[in-house]
C-alpha cells in the first residue's frame, strides 16, 4: 500500500502534475464502493483540465487515517485526503488553508456549521466532506401496540419508556454510552438538556450544571428505573444498540440515516421525530461531519484547489450525497436536495442540520479528551454514579490538553 501511495509529483517530462488523493469508502461492499464515485469524477476532471491526473487510493474507514498517519510520518503525504480528522496535521502547519485553495464562491457555500467546524483558531482547514445528523427512532409497532405518540420532551419519553417495559419490551430506551461511540450519544444528551462540550468562547465545558444536571436525569430517571434494558449504558455500543432495534427489541434510540437501512431490510417499522429536549425540542441536535485536507508537501496547491473547486461543485456533492444517503456539505446542495428530497426520511435529517452542532474538532486536544469520554462517561448513570465528579474529571483532563495546545 506504501508504494502504491508513496512519491508524489509530476509525470515525466510531459509538465503534467499528478495529484495523489486517499479517500474513506462510504460503500458496504465491492459493488457501491466509493472508488466507483472517485474514478468517474476524477475522469472528468481530467477531461476538462488536460495536464492534471487524479491518482486516487480508496480505503475502508478501519483503516484510512491510519494509513494516511503513516504517509504523512513516512514524508509521503498525499496531495489530497478525504478522512475523519484534520486538527493534528492543521497544528503541525502541514496543511494548506482553504481559503488558499478554494474560489470565492466554493468556500462561500459551505453549511456555516460545518464550515466553522473546520477551523482551528479562526482559519478554516478541514474541508466538510459528508454530514449526519441524529433523530430519535422509535418502533411503530410497539408503540401503537403501547398505545403510545412519540415523545417531545424527557418527561414524556420517560412515560414512554415505563409503558413499553410494562408490555414485556426488552430495551425500552437503548443508551449506548461503551467506547464505540460514546461521545456521540453523550453530545446529544447534552444539547438536549441545553449543555454540550464547549461554552459560548469554544472552551469546554464539559462539566456545567446543565451537563452534570442531564446526567444525574438518566442515572435517576432512566437507568435507575430500568428503562434502558438489562445491559449496563457503559458497556453496550451503538453497534449492537442498532442491530437491537433490528431485531425489534428496542423501542426508541438516538440514530443516524444507516438505521433506516438496517432496520428496513429487517422488516422493522420505524418512525423518527427529532431528539426531545428537557422541555421540548432543544435548540440544536448533534451533527458530524468527515472531512477533506490538502498537504503542502508536495507544493500543489493550485491544482489541487482546482481539482476540489470541481469536487464541490452542486452536481458533484449532491450525487455523492444521494448515492450514500448522508448530507450535503453545501447550501447549493442541501437546497436542491431539499426541494427534491424534504419530504422523504433523508429529509428529516436534512431539517437539522441548520442547527447541528459537531464535535469541537477544531481542538488537537479532542482526541484525547474523546478517548476519556470513551472510557469514563457510563459511569455517571452506575447505581452509585457521581455525575458532577465524573463530569469534572473528564474537564479537568480536557482543560489541562487544551492549554498544551
Amino acid at each position: 500500500m506504501a508504494g502504491v501511495l508513496a512519491g508524489c509529483g509530476g509525470s515525466g517530462d510531459s509538465g503534467d502534475v499528478t495529484l495523489k488523493l486517499v479517500a474513506a469508502d462510504y460503500g458496504d461492499s465491492a459493488a457501491n464502493s466509493s472508488k466507483k464515485y472517485w474514478d468517474r469524477l476524477s475522469k472528468a476532471f481530467e477531461d476538462e483540465n488536460p495536464g492534471i491526473k487524479v491518482d486516487v487510493t480508496v480505503l475502508s474507514w478501519n483503516d484510512v487515517d491510519r494509513e494516511v498517519k503513516e504517509m504523512v510520518k513516512k514524508g509521503d503525504a498525499p496531495d489530497l485526503a478525504q478522512i475523519g480528522a484534520y486538527a493534528d496535521y492543521a497544528a503541525q502547519g502541514k496543511l494548506y488553508e482553504a481559503d488558499e485553495l478554494l474560489s470565492i464562491a466554493t468556500q462561500a457555500d459551505f453549511m456555516a456549521p460545518l464550515s466553522q467546524a473546520g477551523e482551528v483558531k479562526r482559519i478554516q482547514y478541514g474541508m466538510p466532506f459528508a454530514s449526519s445528523t441524529r433523530l430519535l427512532f422509535y418502533n411503530t409497532k410497539l408503540f401503537k401496540d403501547a398505545n403510545l405518540t412519540p415523545p417531545q420532551s424527557w418527561s414524556q419519553l420517560q412515560s414512554a419508556a415505563k409503558a413499553l417495559k410494562a408490555r414485556g419490551v426488552k430495551i425500552p430506551y437503548a443508551l449506548p454510552l461503551g467506547p464505540e461511540e460514546a461521545p456521540a450519544e453523550t453530545l446529544m444528551w447534552m444539547l438536549s438538556g441545553g449543555g454540550g462540550y464547549t461554552d459560548n468562547v469554544g472552551s469546554y465545558d464539559i462539566d456545567s450544571k446543565q451537563n452534570a444536571k442531564t446526567f444525574s436525569w438518566l442515572r435517576d430517571e432512566l437507568v435507575g428505573k430500568g428503562l434502558t434494558g438489562p445491559k449496563a449504558p457503559g458497556r453496550m455500543n451503538r453497534a449492537e444498540a442498532f442491530a437491537a432495534f433490528s431485531r425489534g427489541e428496542v423501542g426508541m434510540l438516538n440514530g443516524h440515516p444507516t438505521l433506516m437501512k438496517m432496520a428496513s431490510k429487517k422488516g422493522v417499522k420505524f418512525g423518527m421525530v427529532p431528539a426531545p429536549g428537557i422541555n421540548g425540542k432543544p435548540r440544536a441536535t448533534m451533527g458530524v461531519a468527515d472531512w477533506m485536507m490538502a498537504f503542502k508537501q508536495n507544493g500543489h496547491r493550485k491544482e489541487a484547489g482546482k481539482f476540489l473547486d470541481f469536487v464541490y461543485s452542486k452536481k458533484n456533492v449532491l450525487e455523492f450525497s444521494n448515492e450514500y444517503d448522508i448530507l450535503p456539505v453545501t447550501t447549493s446542495a442541501f437546497d436542491a436536495m431539499a426541494k427534491d428530497r424534504g419530504h422523504t426520511e433523508l429529509g428529516k435529517f436534512l431539517k437539522e442540520l441548520p442547527t447541528s452542532q459537531l464535535y469541537p474538532v477544531g481542538k488537537t486536544s479532542w482526541a484525547q479528551v474523546s478517548a476519556d469520554i470513551k472510557n469514563n462517561i457510563g459511569k455517571t448513570v452506575t447505581r452509585n454514579g457521581n455525575p458532577s465528579m465524573v463530569l469534572g474529571q473528564i474537564q479537568s483532563k480536557a482543560a489541562a490538553a487544551e492549554n498544551a495546545e
